[in-house]
This record gives C-alpha cells, sequence and structure tokens, in this order.
C-alpha cells in the first residue's frame, strides 16, 4: 500500500510560520508531481501550490509571495513552507501526489490531511 501523510498543522496567531511536511511510503518507484490544496469549511478544494518533477511550481494568487513548495526526492517528502500566515489560510490542508508504481504506472494519492488554523 501506498500512503501519503501529513503533518505540521496546529494553531498559530497570524502573522505567523507553520511548515507542514507529507511523506509518501509504500511500495511506488518515485513522486512524479507532487501539490498542496486546502478546504476551508463551506469551500471547494483548491490548489496552493504544485511542483513537478522538473521543478516547474505553481502557486495560487494568495500563496505567492508567503508560501514555499519544495521536495526532498531522497526521503520521498515534500514540504510548504507557511509565512506571514493570514486568518483566511484557515482550512485543512491536502498532500496530493503523483506516483510512479513499480509498474510504472502513474497514480494519483491524497493524504487524510492536517488542519491549520489562523487566529487574528
Amino acid at each position: 500500500q501506498v500512503q501519503l501523510v501529513e503533518s505540521g498543522g496546529g494553531l498559530v496567531q497570524a502573522g505567523g510560520s507553520l511548515q507542514l511536511t507529507c511523506a509518501a511510503s509504500g511500495n511506488f518507484f518515485s513522486i512524479k508531481a507532487v501539490g498542496w490544496y486546502r478546504q476551508a469549511p463551506g469551500k471547494t478544494r483548491e490548489l496552493v501550490a504544485a511542483l513537478t518533477s522538473d521543478g516547474y511550481i505553481n502557486y495560487a494568487d494568495s500563496a505567492k509571495g508567503r508560501f514555499t513548495i519544495s521536495r526532498d526526492n531522497a526521503k520521498n517528502t515534500a514540504y510548504l513552507q507557511m509565512t506571514s500566515l493570514k486568518p483566511e489560510d484557515t482550512a485543512a490542508y491536502y498532500c496530493n501526489a503523483d506516483l510512479i508504481l513499480r509498474d510504472w504506472r502513474t497514480e494519483t494519492y491524497w493524504g487524510q490531511g492536517t488542519q491549520v488554523t489562523v487566529s487574528s
């Protein structure tokens, strides 16, 4: 089985920082692309940041200049460094990854989510 596990969420005051971690484990060959999404109560899930295997990065306008996505291929881990957090960043954050499996198929996986709450 392959799974993605997020960690690093929590409660932080406005202006603070958090680093989210997404660790991939199980029987796969490599991570092709990884992304972070978030979903606030009553809202649809939205892309926050994405990083492809060739280094292309895409940020939501709301994340530009404040969030940084990165990955450590050796550790099969991705990160989302969030700074200057705002109350509107409050949401459940989900990791999404396209993994190349041992049979060379590519499958998309989601983590279970980690809650980020920013107080004003």
